[in-house]
């Protein structure tokens, strides 16, 4: 019969992994559930120290790899928000990683995961960085698919589907508070 990778246990390190996962699925709701950028931040440095561990744990040291970077990115990217040089440092940094550790195509996924993450946390916010972050999280998707973590599998769709509700969220607040009149259209009294 053959091995289900989702459901192997056969090890304390495949266990191991699992459960971190796990965790890193409850941190993630808590991130994508919050109307608050700074908060979704915060929150998701967590998830990512959890999601290092964890592709550690399976051996994946790519998404090892840019998981961790994902953490300094995070923290950059809230310091130096709309930085271009910023930007193409973390995304030089992540094609390094990959470069390093690389073994095979599936690699592309976590590289794919790790420039469209840079891109949307330096460039966007608001709804815009979200749907940004839903390319990040496909990307992240089939790497835990291929690496066969239950725990990060499922943080993931339910990241991209809290984050979906999130978007909804947004938009219908958006809509319910009428348009803004900025400085240029205010009306002459």
């Amino acid at each position: 019969m053959p091995k289900i990778p989702f459901l192997d246990t056969s090890t304390p390190t495949a266990v191991a992994g699992q459960c971190v996962g796990l965790v890193a699925l409850v941190l993630c709701l808590a991130a994508f559930a919050s109307r608050s950028d700074e908060r979704l931040l915060a929150v998701l440095i967590l998830a990512n120290v959890a999601f290092t561990l964890q592709y550690v744990l399976f051996g994946a040291w790519v998404g090892a790899g840019i998981s961790a970077l994902v953490i300094l990115r995070i923290v950059f990217a809230r310091r130096f928000k709309g930085s271009v040089a910023a930007m193409a440092g973390i995304i030089a940094a992540n094609v390094a990683i990959a470069a390093f550790a690389w073994r095979g195509p599936g690699d592309l996924l976590p590289l794919g995961a790790g420039i469209s993450g840079a891109v949307a946390m330096f460039m966007a916010r608001g709804i815009t960085m979200r749907v940004m972050l839903i390319v990040a999280t496909l990307c992240w998707i089939g790497t835990n698919a291929l690496v066969g973590s239950l725990g990060a599998m499922m943080a993931d769709i339910a990241i991209l589907a809290t984050n979906l509700v999130t978007i909804v969220r947004l938009v219908s607040e958006r809509t319910r508070s009428g348009p803004r009149i900025g400085p240029a259209t205010k009306k002459r009294v």
